[in-house]
């Protein structure tokens, strides 16, 4: 299995890497104002995927901060219901455990 993972990144790897030979010739980026960007087509490719990557996770940021905090706060029971209380403590020896089968060596 471990082997046919590494086959597989290969084969994701030499495929790139011949998008990337076969796409040498210049592009140009127009932007506002009349300035504009030339650069090897796969450079170009390449700044619109990792800007594509910031700009998700900038969007994905309010979401994730907001259940971070959530996690941080600790529970509260729904309204209505009524409050839970521990039972007495029983005065049980660690003699009246159940025996414990061993597994293993």
């Amino acid at each position: 299995m471990k082997y046919l993972l590494w086959l597989l990144k290969a084969a994701i790897f030499f495929t790139l890497f011949a998008f990337a030979l076969n796409n040498q010739h210049d592009a140009t980026v127009y932007f506002f104002f009349g300035t504009s960007w030339r650069a090897p087509l796969v450079l170009v490719v390449l700044a619109a995927f990792a800007g594509g990557l910031v700009v998700g996770a900038l969007g994905m940021l309010p979401g994730w901060w907001k259940h971070r905090v959530a996690a941080q706060r600790p529970a509260e029971p729904p309204p209505g219901t009524p409050a839970v209380t521990a039972p007495p403590a029983s005065n049980t020896l660690p003699t009246d455990l159940p025996a414990v089968r061993q597994h293993g060596l």
